[in-house]
């Protein structure tokens, strides 16, 4: 990677602008695996395809005096419905990584979730939050710990165990990544510091050998008894994150689970999946307002978002974003990306006539249909 620039590029003015900088910045390698999907990327476009199958509708002559993105989730409030979703690895766009991504979402007052397979410890980065939020003076943002299951459960509960002792305020257990491919190889110097000494499951599988099924892989896989499991060791809220329909939904909440962020994982698990904001309006119908949900998958810009939010989400989770920003100007690029994403929410909310995030609702939407 070269020397980060010193300052934000005048010309950037928007998320695709960051993507096209970043592209410049990180050795290949690294930019092919943060922008690839799995397959032939079908679920990957899709993403963003989804978000062109509707049309905002204006509403004029709004008092939007008093306006605000304020809303609330699992009992805290949240400067705009907007989080940094958990992203592996941060390093590879940047050497400070999630300590930088940490302090410029306290900055601008974003929920932040930390992955399982960050390059830095999860006590360093809730000390760097809290530490960014005295230095700025401004109340300490929502920041959540995303999980994967380890083979051990020993080990599963010390993630746990710690992530509680360093303030984290949720756990993201993420559901569908457990089996997916992965080819590549992580550069020298990064790792998952969160996992040291813990075994690391992996198949390769070879010609007259096991594939997939009947290895130590596939046996690790989640299933409801680890949410059942988790949800008997912590009082922390929980929240599923995958693409969870159908049936799975009330077995959800039955678990107790507190809410769901619908999630194809940025299209890089499985390629016939779906967008979350496709099967959003169906599952939000199906559950009414007995768990929140949150979403990802695509979201580039303000008007994405009022989208997600109009269709019942409760707020949406950036992703590959955060990678670009990093690589461009790190803390301060991560920081004006944030506010670029509140700013355009903002124009969005007043071009609807939605001075209140709670007025987003489905007569703001029209589906369009290509003739």
């Amino acid at each position: 990677m070269v020397d980060d620039l010193s300052t934000i590029p005048p010309e950037i003015r928007t998320l695709a602008d960051y993507e096209r900088y970043a592209e410049a910045r990180l050795p290949a390698a690294s930019w092919d695996h943060i922008q690839s999907g799995s397959g032939s990327d079908r679920a990957l476009r899709n993403n963003r395809a989804a978000f062109d199958r509707w049309r905002l509708l204006p509403s004029v002559l709004t008092d939007l005096r008093g306006a605000s993105t304020e809303t609330e989730l699992l009992g805290r409030a949240h400067a705009a419905p907007i989080m940094v979703a958990p992203l592996a690895y941060q390093c590879l766009a940047h050497p400070d990584g999630e300590l930088a991504t940490a302090r410029a979402a306290q900055a601008l007052e974003t929920g932040f979730i930390l992955s399982t397979l960050s390059c830095v410890s999860l006590e360093h980065v809730a000390q760097a939050s809290r530490s960014a939020a005295q230095e700025l003076a401004k109340p300490a943002a929502p920041l959540w710990f995303q999980l994967y299951l380890q083979p051990d459960r020993a080990d599963s509960l010390t993630l746990v165990r710690r992530a509680e002792a360093a303030g984290y305020e949720a756990i993201v257990l993420t559901i569908d990544a457990a089996i997916k491919r992965s080819e590549f190889p992580l550069p020298a110097g990064i790792e998952a510091v969160n996992l040291h000494g813990m075994a690391k499951p992996r198949q390769q599988s070879v010609a007259g050998g096991r594939i997939l099924f009947d290895t130590p892989l596939a046996d690790a896989a989640p299933t409801w008894a680890d949410v059942d499991w988790l949800r008997s060791v912590t009082d922390l809220p929980i929240l599923l994150k995958g693409l969870v329909t159908g049936e799975a939904v009330d077995r959800a909440v039955a678990s107790g689970v507190d809410a769901i962020i619908l999630s194809n994982h940025g299209g890089r698990v499985f390629d016939g999946f779906p967008a979350a904001i496709e099967v959003l309006e169906d599952v939000v119908a199906q559950v009414g307002e007995r768990i929140p949900f949150l979403v990802d998958g695509g979201f580039r810009s303000g008007s994405d978002i009022a989208s997600a939010l109009a269709l019942g989400a409760k707020a949406v989770l950036i992703g590959r974003p955060v990678f670009h920003a990093l690589a461009v100007a790190g803390l301060s690029g991560v920081a004006h990306m944030l506010h670029i994403l509140h700013a355009e929410l903002e124009l969005a909310m007043a071009q609807l006539g939605c001075p209140r995030i709670a007025l987003l609702d489905r007569d703001r939407l029209h589906p369009y249909r290509q003739v």
